[in-house]
Order: structure tokens, then C-alpha cells, then sequence
């Protein structure tokens, strides 16, 4: 084993933690309450839908019963495969989001008796793994799921996997309810994992085949302050590229080292490879280390690849991950519209990341990609009921669900697989979590939703109230009210969109890239809109009722693709605000994909409460009509495309 441990892993897991001043805190979700419009609307469709169906959805499936036969509390075999658990403990932890929004004693209650089967499934020394309770060390035809014993091909099993999402619903249940039930099973795993794995002699070496305990352990970390889990999770990092635990899966399944991003060492890296969401996974957990260690070389590597996956590899959804082999990120331009594969739980993988990004720099153009994906790439992933899911999400589709001739033309209540359902679960009412952040005592202004926040500065409470009908509208009213009055800034983050740039980079760009008009005005009198780094800072003293309002042109804009994307050329995509668009056949005398869109062709705004949950359609003066491209889907199997061909 020492072979692995060179000097520079020795030497990464002994630096020092440090305070970097620059970063940013998010505001806490409990200190966040949606009030009206597009995100509190889909808060209560989480808190009343999402998440009650998902619940039955793991009790229906099996997947609590397996944790009450792991625990002898009821006779019976396992049932599903072995990722199940990590279903379990997302909807949890999307639970959990749900009682930090609206407290809910009927569903504390209802995750205290699960806690309880969780609790009674974990082994004496804290090990949780129900297929491998329920089946004991297993060979045969269960070589692969858990092989002869802990941890032996955690490549192809999902042992880490599965207490990464406990270890997040953990501390998500904790923060909701500051009990400690469930982080106590989580405490108990980690403390396992940190002695039965890592650098030291009779250790095992071990590298997660599926990504999500590195940042999950950090977060940990933060909650315990216990630094050996921090410890552990920088020797996953590190050991990226070092470890030969993959030889059997990569034979019998045909995979490259490169599809766990483990064929060379991180620092190494440079482009976004491999399975997508097992990639962001990684990159956000590398995110999150810098957050607490300065370590250039990771900082470098993790800036090159966010770059290679931004500016080369990104639908215009801001989904990732092209190719349906592997659900990789394909090479670099190679984003085909019929059968792109974006699986819903990379576009999430995506936001998680970006945002760490976000916090690690200030850099806003983080949170322009976090709400690219927000709005369409993570939102299209669901119904607008709550109750359905995409696993894939097409560009384009011909109204049949037969992959790479229009895929995922129909929704489903729920998948074998179902991972994409359940993540939409745990991060939906997460949302308002990521309204805000501060730095020191600036407070920064990312999203626009209609809510009430309570944020810490300087050690006194401020209230700030946002009023918006965004993303339909460009207006954005924000009244400030300081415990006392007191100076500080506020930083309003002004969209790429609104400044005339589609997403960072050049990947899609818009015909007519020009500015169009903000306003930012406070106390009714006009301030500059200087933007330094996507933000107006506002500095001043604040008191009681001051008002802030921003007012944004929403002109329908139409997108072009760079001319390395082949499936794209001579097709424009149309936008407005933040919401990408869409043509399906419903609205269309049934064709979508024939439609053409003029270089000159207008587009009208309209708002249509009766529609898919109320949104803006636009309508042409030659009767084509588009929609949100979240909202396809809705009304059963039809044409659908969001790149149309540009005529002349």
C-alpha cells in the first residue's frame, strides 16, 4: 500500500487549515422563507407533492423495508440494487429542506421512524450497507455489487456512495430539527470509514467508485468540527489516480479509469471526464477543500476543468454529460440535440458545483451558470406537478420514447434507477438556501425570488424582503431593514443575460449581444449600475424601509451556437430573462421540428395562468407559440425541439 503514498499526498495531508477571507458563506436556509411567486410556488408543489410522492415511492419499491430486514426487524430478502440506500437518505434530506422552510410535526415524526430503521440497520462498528447485511459476503453473481468482503470493489458497489447522501441528510436533519438521531448514525459510519481507511499501515486504500462522500465528509466536518473526516476526504481526493482497486470492473464492464476520473492524479487533470454526476461530484468536493486549504495545484486543476466543461461541453440547458455510454461528457463540441443524454441528476451535480465555485471566488459568472441550469436544465428534469421525472433530457424529440429517435418523450413517476427523482427531491426545497451569501459584513444579493430573510452582519440581524414577479418580469424590489441603522454593502448580482452574454465563454452566444437597459434605483433616486465582477456593490447606511429596486429589460433574444457544434449549425434558439424556449406540437398544429424562426422574427410575451402551472408563452405574428423549455413534456408525447432552423 505505501507504494501509493508518495511525498506530495503526505505532504497535501498534513498542510494546515487556513481562513481565506475572500470566500463567501451562504445565508442559511432557515433564515430564508419564500413568500409569492415562481420559487414559492414550487416549494409547496416540494412540500406537498415531491416529497410525500417520493416517500411512498421508497416505501412501495422496498427500499425502507430493506433497512427493517438489515436490522432483523422483519424477515425478507433484498430488494432493488445496491444504491437504493442513497435514495433513501436524499429524500430524506430533502425532507429535511422542507421542514427548514415550513415545519411540519406530522413528517418529523414520520423521519424519526425511519431514523429508527437506519439506527437498527448499521452494524455494531458502525458500518451501513443493507445488500451486504441482507446477503452477508457475497461471490457469484454478487461479485461486482459487493465483493468478498468491505469495500473490496468499491468501484462497482456503492458502499461510499450511500453514506456520502447519509452523511447529507444528516447534517440537513440536524440543522432542520437540532436533534442528533440521524447525525449520530452518520458520526458512527464516518468513524468507521476514518478507521478502516486512509494512509496508515493495515488501512485499506481505497478510491469511491461513485464520487458524493468526498464533499459529503466535508460537510461533516463542518458540522462537527471533527477534522479527521476533512482528513479523509482530501485522501480520496488525492489518491485519485493512485489506487489499482478498478481492475475487475473495468474488464467485465469495459470501462476506462477514466469514467471514476481516477486515471490520473487530480492535480493532473485537466478536462471534465467520464460519468458526469460521479465527475461534478469530485469537482465540487475539490471545491470545497479549497474552501478551508490553500492548495494551488488543485486550485489550477479544478479551474482548467471547470473551463473544458463550460466552454466546450455545456447544452445550452446547462445540462452536462452527452453520451448515453457511460452518461459521460463526451469530447469537446460533441452535443447532439435527438439523443442527448444531460441525465437530470448532472444538471443538479452541476448547480452544486458551480455555486461552490461561486463561494470559493465571488465570481458571478458561477451563478450564471448555476441559473442557466436552474431554470431549464434541472427544472425540465421534472413535472410541473412534482410528481413526474425525466432520467434524460433531449434537445429535441419526435414524440416517441425510443432513445436516439426521440428520447424521453414521456415522464414517469418514478425509475429502477432512481437516483434523478430523488436528488430533484432533496435539492427543490433546498432552493432559497442559495437567494443569498455574505462576505464579512457584505451581503450579496445572487437569485431573485419573492421571500423574508433574516441575515447576520456585523453581529446584528437585517431584514430583507424581495418582491419580484421574475422570471417573468425584470423587476426586482428589495426593502432593507437593519435592526439599527448601520453601513455596509450590498452587492446586486446583475445577470450575464442582462448584459448581453448567454452563458461564459462562447459556447452560445446571442445575435444581438448588445447590453440592454438597467436600472438600479434606491430610495427611488437612480444609482450608477456599474457592475464590477457581476455586481453592483451598494455602500451606505442603511435604515429601516430603505428600498432597493432593479429593473431589467427582458427582450427575447435569439442564440447561436459556436460553429464547433455541428448538430447546431444554421439552427438558432430562442431565450428571455433566464428561461430557455422550446416548440412542442400542442401549440403548433402538432409540428415543432419543421418550424423555422426569421433573423427578424418578433416574439410577444404572454402570461397564461391556465398553462402548465401559469407562464409566459411567446407568440409570433405567424402563429408559431413556444413555451418554457422546463415545461414540455406536460401534456403527453409529442414533437418538441429548442434549436430551429434559421431561415432566410
Amino acid at each position: 500500500m505505501t507504494k501509493y503514498l508518495s511525498a506530495a499526498l503526505l505532504s497535501l495531508l498534513s498542510i494546515s487549515i487556513f481562513a481565506q477571507s475572500t470566500q463567501l458563506k451562504p445565508v442559511p436556509l432557515k433564515n430564508v422563507k419564500t413568500t409569492t411567486g415562481f420559487w414559492h410556488e414550487r416549494l409547496e408543489t416540494a412540500r406537498n407533492t415531491t416529497i410525500p410522492h417520493a416517500l411512498h415511492q421508497c416505501a412501495e419499491s422496498g427500499r425502507f423495508d430493506n433497512f427493517a430486514v438489515a436490522g432483523g426487524l422483519k424477515k425478507g430478502k433484498f430488494k432493488g440494487a445496491r444504491f437504493d440506500d442513497s435514495d433513501v437518505f436524499k429524500v430524506v434530506e430533502g425532507a429535511s429542506y422542507v421542514l427548514q422552510n415550513k415545519y411540519d410535526p406530522k413528517l418529523d415524526h414520520y423521519l424519526d421512524s425511519l431514523i429508527t430503521l437506519f439506527a437498527a440497520a448499521q452494524e455494531p462498528d458502525g458500518y451501513l450497507y443493507t445488500i451486504r447485511t441482507i446477503n452477508k459476503d457475497t461471490t457469484g453473481s454478487y461479485d461486482w455489487i459487493a465483493g468478498p468482503y468491505r469495500y473490496s470493489f468499491e468501484n462497482g458497489s456503492h458502499e461510499l456512495y450511500n453514506v456520502g447522501h447519509l452523511y447529507e441528510a444528516a447534517v440537513a436533519h440536524y440543522q432542520a430539527t437540532g436533534k442528533k438521531n440521524l447525525l449520530n448514525v452518520a458520526i458512527k459510519n464516518a468513524d468507521h470509514l476514518v478507521k478502516t481507511i486512509g494512509p496508515k499501515p493495515g488501512q485499506l486504500v481505497v478510491v469511491p467508485g461513485h464520487e458524493e462522500t468526498e464533499t459529503a465528509l466535508i460537510r461533516l466536518y463542518h458540522a462537527t468540527g471533527k477534522k479527521e473526516y476533512l482528513e479523509l476526504s482530501k485522501f480520496f481526493i488525492a489518491m485519485r489516480g493512485r489506487s489499482d482497486k478498478r481492475t475487475l470492473f473495468l474488464d467485465e464492464h469495459k470501462l476506462g479509469p477514466s469514467y471514476f476520473q481516477d486515471q490520473v492524479p487530480f492535480v493532473r487533470q485537466r478536462e471534465a471526464v467520464g460519468h458526469a454526476v460521479r465527475a461534478q461530484y469530485l469537482y465540487a468536493a475539490v471545491a470545497d477543500m479549497l474552501m478551508v486549504e490553500n492548495e494551488p495545484a488543485y486550485s489550477k486543476a479544478l479551474d482548467t476543468i471547470w473551463e473544458d466543461a463550460t466552454f466546450k461541453k455545456q447544452y445550452i440547458t446547462g445540462g452536462v454529460g452527452a453520451r448515453e455510454d457511460g452518461e459521460a461528457f463526451d469530447k469537446a463540441y460533441v452535443l447532439p440535440n435527438d439523443n442527448a443524454y444531460q441525465e437530470t441528476c448532472a444538471a443538479i451535480a452541476n448547480m452544486l458545483w458551480n455555486h461552490k465555485m461561486y463561494l470559493n471566488t465571488g465570481d458571478s459568472k458561477y451563478m450564471d451558470v448555476f441559473e442557466r441550469v436552474l431554470y431549464n436544465g434541472f427544472l425540465g428534469g421534472m413535472s410541473v406537478k412534482g410528481n413526474e421525472f425525466f432520467y434524460v433530457n433531449p434537445m429535441s424529440s419526435n414524440g416517441k420514447n425510443d432513445f436516439g429517435k426521440g428520447t424521453a418523450a414521456i415522464r414517469s413517476e418514478w425509475f429502477g434507477t432512481a437516483c434523478c427523482p430523488s436528488n430533484v427531491s432533496r435539492f427543490l426545497p433546498s432552493m432559497p438556501g442559495y437567494i443569498y451569501a455574505v462576505k464579512n459584513n457584505e451581503v450579496f444579493v445572487n437569485l431573485f425570488a419573492g421571500n423574508d430573510a433574516t441575515i447576520a452582519v456585523n453581529g446584528a440581524a437585517v431584514k430583507l424582503v424581495q418582491e419580484t414577479n421574475y422570471p417573468w418580469e425584470g423587476k426586482v424590489k428589495i426593502t432593507v431593514s437593519p435592526e439599527k441603522a448601520a453601513a455596509f454593502p450590498i452587492s446586486v448580482r446583475i445577470p450575464g443575460w442582462a448584459s448581453g452574454q448567454a452563458i461564459p465563454g462562447n459556447l452560445y452566444t446571442y445575435t444581438s449581444p448588445a447590453k440592454q437597459p438597467v436600472s438600479l434605483l434606491v430610495n427611488g433616486k437612480k444609482s450608477e449600475v456599474a457592475a464590477v465582477n457581476g455586481y453592483v456593490r451598494l455602500d451606505r447606511n442603511w435604515k429601516k424601509g430603505d428600498v432597493i429596486e432593479l429593473v431589467m429589460d427582458m427582450p427575447v433574444r435569439q442564440v447561436v451556437a459556436n460553429e464547433n457544434i455541428k448538430s447546431n449549425q444554421g439552427k438558432v434558439a430562442i431565450e428571455r430573462g433566464p428561461v430557455l424556449y422550446c416548440a412542442e406540437g400542442h401549440d403548433n398544429q402538432g409540428k415543432a421540428l419543421s418550424l423555422q424562426i426569421k433573423p427578424d422574427q418578433a416574439f410577444s410575451p404572454e402570461f397564461r395562468k391556465d398553462l402548465l402551472g401559469g407562464l409566459n408563452v411567446l407568440k409570433s405574428q405567424d402563429n408559431i407559440t413556444l413555451i418554457p423549455y422546463y415545461a414540455w413534456a406536460n401534456r403527453g408525447a409529442n414533437e418538441m425541439t429548442v434549436w430551429f432552423t434559421a431561415s432566410r
